[in-house]
Formats: C-alpha cells, structure tokens, sequence
C-alpha cells in the first residue's frame, strides 16, 4: 500500500473511532467496519477500513476489490493465511472467522452489493480477476 493510501486509512480509522463507527466524505452514510488482520509474510497486526454488507444470522461480508486493481487487496492474503480475525463494528470489538464464499452464496452476495453500491459493479469491470466476498462470522 502506498503511503499516500496508508495516510488516508490511518484518517477513516481515526474518524471511524472518534465518531462511533461513522465517517464523513466519500464513505458519508457507508457500512464501514475496521478489518484487524495478521499479516502474512510479516505476522504484524494491520487494520484496514473496509465497506461492509450485513447478513442474516449476525454476519458480515467484505469484498476484496481493491477498487477494481488486477490484484487482491493485501488484507485478503492475510485473512487467507490467518482466518480468526477481529473486527470493530460501530462501537463494538468482535472476534470472528474469515471465509471466502463461494458458488450461489457468493453470487447472491455479491449481487446485492453491486445492487447497493454501484460502484462495486465499476470495480468489477475494470478487473479481469473474480473479486473475492469475504463472510465474517462470530466465533
């Protein structure tokens, strides 16, 4: 990550922790939720702000578009490489399980997103590579 990009995820984390889960500008009226993960290589804790889509049963899913990059976000090696993971969602710390959906869970998924957040849609034309949707889910 740039430092240019890692100077703005440090101002959302920021913003999202002073303001109760919420955050202004671009991402005003957005689902964000604060992604801790393992690094893969490094094994050094990373956070990242990630927009997030909540689903039946108390579980949330990310997407790892990378804004329509041709490769995976950083964080998604990570949660690949180390699933148990923490999340900060409003005010609230949990622990959960990363797992990559597949098939017609990740397609329903992924159609409401883009159905939500048009610019999901943009991201998937602009890369060849299947975006990955991310289930988290309490542990």
């Amino acid at each position: 990550m740039t430092s240019d990009a890692n100077d703005r995820n440090r101002r959302v984390i920021e913003e999202f922790r002073a303001n109760d889960g919420r955050v202004g500008g671009p991402f005003q009226g957005a689902t964000l939720l604060l992604l801790h993960t393992t690094g893969a290589r490094s094994g050094a804790e990373r956070v990242n702000p990630l927009m997030y889509q909540p689903l039946e049963g108390g579980s949330w899913a990310v997407f790892a578009s990378k804004g329509g990059a041709p490769d995976h976000p950083d964080w998604y090696r990570n949660v690949r490489a180390h699933p148990e993971v923490t999340i900060e969602v409003g005010t609230t710390t949990l622990e959960v399980a990363a797992r990559v959906a597949e098939g017609e869970e990740r397609d329903r998924i992924w159609s409401t997103q883009k159905q939500t957040r048009p610019q999901f849609a943009d991201y998937e034309a602009r890369t060849d590579r299947e975006i990955p949707v991310i289930v988290l889910e309490r542990r």
